[in-house]
């Protein structure tokens, strides 16, 4: 049964009096992300009644104070769905102050949230509490071993029942089977949260999950014990195996030690890859190959090799070499590899296999920079543009999976031009498909109850997210949010679908497992499945729930969700979902950390704790390096951003080189129309110009970029790199952000000639400058608009954009990764 915190209820009974006289149940709720909302973020709840009154506008009230912030009208009503007769969207984005803060809608008021950057610090590893109580081998949570015996053989070159030591890896979910498909994707996402948002995660525990501290990221210790497994699991270029045990797993609750109902003492069954159907029992699956299993083999090792190579480079070469031939598996056994069963017919019936090599090579070409792999994940990528369940009502179990195709993403990362475009675009339709379910009830809700539709909500943010970071689009945001803010309270039954997260408000207490049932454990961090279609749970055999249903009021014919140990359909966690899960919310810690660094208005770096940046070139009277830049950006895979004057848009004989960088992909934007100077060089608050001057000059300089089919640009680099904030001010009145180079390494000196004296800089200078940069200032060139120029006076016969290969080359590797301008800053 649930219970609100005590201090939960002095706050709703000292803020909201009116609500101690209510004696009825109440009939009418505020629906909202328990966790909280960032600041810069999309912030709405849903207010949901048993009636038919919408009330006009509603409150967000400081909970501190009791003051009204904002009030804001309520919106369109989205009617019926679920128990609710009559539902709305309380949108508040447009208020970002931190603090403390509830919801009021007429008689009606919300639990408190908070509003702030760090709502979701520390959540992603609060979920590794999970994964590590999920160990199989030595379990930390448990201080004991479990399953030491693994396994003896089936189906493989070796006779049945050959004895392996598959020891180690995570149990499933509350049962103890084990298998590649999930342990591949959930050490793939760790691994992935690792590399993406480093700064979010803290070193707590060590490498066997104990408390303390090894220098290590606890993100990457627990991706790393997946990895030790994966590693068993494919022991020599031609072996790979899917599972550990089967569906005779199901004997009823127990807490995980030694399973002796195998028939072969300890041991379990390791299912061997032979690209056949299999199951030992009345069951067969479909399997057809060994690629959807080959792929995430080879896309988790060769991640892992990128990341490991710096700091074990004995390891990351085992990684490297197991990548690579389980690639080679599944180029010559293209197809699926479904999971096997005995007694029932419940497994894990995959159909797709295509989006898990495109992601392989993808990992492979970063790992090896051979472009032979960059084409054959582009190949792959053509056969399943969309992942096949978005905007459908209903899909097997597993049956596409990963839920979204992060290859995509990772080739979109290393690809230019219309190649680059096809993969956004092939995010986007399948979140408008999503959309077009979404947007018709208050809840934003597309994704189909089936079971581990939390899961799928988590996959289905994740992509939106991706498409975000990708394209620079913020049109699905709210969306987005949406499915996080679902997760974590925003949904008709008012509670969070991760145990104990957040720590005061309602959420699972109660999971479908033995080491909360029997152990009485709580399952900190584990995301639950989720609600799954009335219909479905009718027709579930084996569910009784234990107690009584405390969100009666709540179910529907549409959906059902239960915090009860007896209903396995709903309240399950599973690994999987808790690892893709660490990803997502390790994203939106980062997107609280998330600062820009300004200089009078304009932004002159992104993120400085994250190795990304931009190239970024000029161009007003020269472009003699246009060609050779060109060239070298498409060779090495590197989106640029060209700011050119309208002068430089106007010249014929560049616009073939305009033409050419849009085509590719590049980002083209406003240098001025005629390379004003717009303030004082000593005295920078002394304009130059009006601001009439200034629009009509920015106006122009648009109008050449329209003239050229170039979209209209969301971003303005002053003329000469000099401006001030009333330069900024007026930029922003016309709908744009003014940007400039990030100060420190010199190197738009690479316009100075010898006959200039001091001031020249030769290109071996400004190159050793940038390292030099790189090496002794913190952050090194986290977030850098490292500017040049397209082309310089003929008196430079030193050009130094003919050391750019040898520069992106030397930055990669340290580490740093080169993304479109709208990606720096989004």
């Amino acid at each position: 049964m649930k219970y609100f915190p005590r201090y939960v209820m002095c706050w709703l009974f000292l803020l909201c009096p009116f609500l101690m006289v209510a004696q009825q149940p109440p009939t009418t709720w505020i629906r909202i992300n328990q966790l909280g909302y960032l600041p810069g973020g999309s912030k709405v709840a849903v207010w949901a009644t048993q009636h038919d009154t919408l009330p006009a506008t509603f409150q967000l009230v400081n909970a501190v104070t009791g003051q009204v912030v904002f009030t804001g009208r309520s919106g369109a009503a989205y009617g019926r769905y679920g128990p609710f007769s009559q539902t709305a969207r309380l949108n508040f984005s447009g208020y970002t102050p931190e603090g403390q803060y509830y919801l009021r809608a007429g008689a009606t008021a919300s639990p408190v949230f908070r509003i702030g950057d760090h709502v979701y610090d520390g959540t992603a590893d609060f979920l590794l509490r999970y994964l590590r109580q999920q160990r199989c081998g030595y379990n930390p949570f448990l201080k004991d071993s479990c399953h030491t015996h693994d396994g003896y053989t089936m189906y493989g070159p070796m006779p049945d029942s050959t004895h392996i030591d598959v020891t180690g890896g995570w149990h499933d979910a509350s049962d103890y089977l084990q298998y590649v498909t999930t342990s591949a994707n959930a050490a793939w996402h760790l691994l992935a949260a690792c590399r993406d948002f480093p700064e979010v995660f803290a070193d707590q525990f060590t490498a066997n999950g104990m408390p303390g501290s090894n220098q290590v990221k606890d993100v990457l210790d627990e991706a790393r014990w997946g990895l030790d497994w994966l590693l068993k699991m494919h022991p020599k270029a031609d072996w790979m195996f899917n599972q550990i045990a089967d569906d005779r797993d199901h004997q009823g609750m127990r807490l995980p030690k030694e399973d002796d109902f195998y028939g072969k003492g300890w041991e379990r069954p390791v299912y061997f890859c032979n690209g056949l159907p299999q199951g030992l029992g009345k069951y067969k699956n479909k399997t057809t190959g060994v690629a959807s299993t080959a792929g995430k083999f080879a896309s988790t090792f060769a991640l892992g090799a990128s990341l490991l190579q710096a700091t074990d480079t004995g390891y990351a070469a085992l990684l490297r070499t197991r990548a690579l031939s389980a690639y080679a598996m599944g180029v010559q056994q293209p197809g699926v590899c479904q999971t096997a069963s005995v007694r029932s017919p419940y497994i894990y019936a995959e159909d797709n296999w295509t989006d898990d090599m495109e992601l392989a090579a993808a990992s492979l070409y970063n790992m090896t920079r051979q472009p032979a792999y960059r084409e054959a994940a582009w190949q792959y990528a053509q056969q399943e543009t969309i992942t096949p369940w978005l905007g459908k009502d209903t899909a097997a179990h597993y049956q596409w999976y990963p839920f979204i195709n992060p290859g995509h993403a990772a080739l979109a990362a290393q690809t230019t031009g219309t190649r680059r475009e096809a993969l956004i675009n092939y995010y986007r339709t399948g979140i408008e498909r999503v959309w077009a379910k979404a947007r018709q009830n208050a809840f934003y809700r597309g994704i189909p109850f089936i079971w581990c539709s939390n899961n799928l909500t988590t996959a289905f943010a994740t992509q939106c997210y991706w498409y975000r970071q990708l394209s620079g689009s913020t049109a699905f945001m709210e969306l987005e949010q949406a499915n996080i803010d679902w997760l974590l309270g925003c949904n008709p039954w008012g509670t969070s679908m991760i145990g104990g997260l957040p720590a005061s408000g309602d959420s699972p207490v109660d999971p479908h497992s033995s080491l909360a049932t029997i152990g009485h454990y709580p399952l900190d961090g584990g995301l639950v499945d989720g609600p799954v279609y009335t219909a479905i749970y009718k027709n579930l055999i084996g569910i009784r729930l234990a107690e009584a249903d405390e969100y009666a009021p709540f179910q529907s014919e549409l959906a059902v969700y239960h915090d009860d140990n007896g209903d396995y359909s709903t309240n399950e966690p599973t690994m999987d979902g808790t690892a893709s899960l660490v990803y997502l919310l390790a994203a939106q810690a980062a997107e609280g950390r998330k600062k820009y660094t300004t200089d009078a208005g304009g932004i002159i770096r992104g993120d400085s704790t994250r190795k990304t940046l931009t190239l970024v070139f000029t161009g007003d009277e020269f472009a003699d390096g246009g060609t050779t830049i060109r060239h070298i950006l498409r060779q090495q895979q590197v989106p640029g951003a060209f700011f050119f004057t309208g002068r430089f848009y106007a010249t014929p004989a560049f616009q073939p080189l305009i033409r050419q960088l849009q085509a590719d992909g590049h980002y083209l934007g406003p240098h001025s129309d005629q390379h004003l100077l717009y303030c004082d060089w000593l005295r920078r608050d002394s304009l130059l110009v009006t601001r009439e001057q200034f629009h009509a000059d920015l106006a122009a300089n648009t109008a050449k970029m329209t003239a050229l089919g170039i979209p209209a640009p969301a971003y303005f680099l002053p003329a000469y790199e000099w401006y001030n904030d009333s330069i900024a001010a007026w930029t922003a009145a016309a709908g744009k952000r003014l940007v400039n180079f990030t100060p420190g390494t010199g190197s738009n000196a690479d316009y100075t000639f010898p006959a200039m004296g001091k001031r020249y800089r030769s290109s071996e200078a400004i190159y050793q400058a940038i390292l030099q940069y790189e090496a002794t200032h913190p952050g090194g060139l986290n977030g850098f608009l490292l500017l040049t120029h397209m082309g310089t006076d003929p008196r430079r016969t030193d050009k130094f954009y003919r050391l750019l290969p040898r520069l992106i080359h030397i930055l990669r590797q340290k580490g740093y990764q080169f993304v479109p301008l709208p990606v720096l800053l989004p």
